[in-house]
């Protein structure tokens, strides 16, 4: 798993290069591991209408179930400073993470990174199971 881990923060790290960062300046890169074993990675791209753009580990997760994933072990995002994940990233991970698939937070340069949890990253999470319940 470690050797996974290294290969998803270098390709975040590459995508990262492709973001469009023009307002906020803020590059983020992501990459994702599916069960199936490809890695699929994404940048930030950000609008003049802000709440068009999109989130790199969106970007990167829309991609993999677009081509039929549905379940993913890891994901790596590398920012400038190894920030979190916004709560939408969040939730849209929880719905094709299990919980203990591993999220790496990685800076742009250097080896200090925060690895966590899908389950710690977000306690007590809305998902599917919470639809099917009796009303």
């Amino acid at each position: 798993m470690r050797n996974d881990l290294e290969n998803l923060v270098t390709r975040a790290r590459a995508a990262r290069q492709n973001a469009y960062a023009p307002y906020s300046r803020y590059a983020v890169g992501a990459a994702v591991l599916a069960k199936s074993g490809k890695i699929y990675t994404g940048c930030n791209i950000e609008n003049a209408a802000y709440p068009s753009g999109l989130c790199a580990e969106r970007v990167a997760i829309f991609k993999a179930v677009s081509e039929g994933e549905r379940e993913f072990t890891a994901l790596a995002v590398v920012t400038a400073n190894a920030g979190a994940m916004c709560g939408a990233c969040r939730q849209v991970l929880s719905e094709f993470a299990a919980d203990d698939a591993v999220i790496v937070l990685a800076p742009a340069r250097g080896k200090r990174r925060k690895r966590v949890t899908m389950k710690r990253m977000l306690l007590d999470r809305f998902g599917a199971m919470h639809l099917r319940s009796k009303r």
